[in-house]
C-alpha cells in the first residue's frame, strides 16, 4: 500500500469514499484541498482503499475527514494515512465524534471535549 496526494482526477474517487463513510465533505472544498496537495490517498495496486481531507491552520493541520472503504476497514490503512499527514504536515488535529474516539486515542491523539458531542484531538509531530 502506498499513501500519497491525491491528483485532481481522483476527485470523484476521493468524494465516493468520504461518503460511503457518512462524512460531510463539500465537494468544492475537497476539490480544492486537492489543487492544494492536502488530500492524500492510500492505494493498493491502483485502487484508492482511503483518503485524508486535510486543512492547514494556525496550529498545524486539521483533519477535516478521514474515511476507508468499508470492506478495507480496521486493516491499518486510516493508521498509515494519519501517520503520513504527521510525517508531511507536522502537528495534526481533528474535530470527531466519540464513536471514533478508540481510533483517535490508538493513534495518541491528546483528546478533550470540544463541545457536549463533539471530541477534539490534538497529535504532534515528534520531528
Amino acid at each position: 500500500m502506498t499513501v500519497r496526494p491525491a491528483t485532481p482526477d481522483e476527485h470523484l474517487s476521493v468524494m465516493r469514499i468520504v461518503d460511503g463513510a457518512m462524512l460531510e465533505a463539500d465537494a468544492d472544498f475537497v476539490r480544492e484541498r486537492i489543487e492544494n496537495g492536502h488530500v492524500l490517498v492510500a492505494e493498493e495496486e491502483r485502487r484508492i482503499l482511503g483518503t485524508a481531507v486535510l486543512e492547514a491552520n494556525d496550529t498545524g493541520t486539521h483533519i477535516e475527514a478521514i474515511a476507508v472503504r468499508r470492506a478495507r476497514r480496521a486493516q491499518g490503512i486510516g493508521r498509515e494515512l494519519v501517520e503520513t499527514a504527521l510525517e508531511r504536515y507536522g502537528t495534526l488535529t481533528a474535530e470527531f465524534n466519540p464513536s471514533v474516539r478508540p481510533f483517535y486515542e490508538s493513534l495518541e491523539f491528546d483528546i478533550e471535549w470540544s463541545s457536549d458531542d463533539r471530541l477534539f484531538g490534538t497529535l504532534e509531530s515528534e520531528h
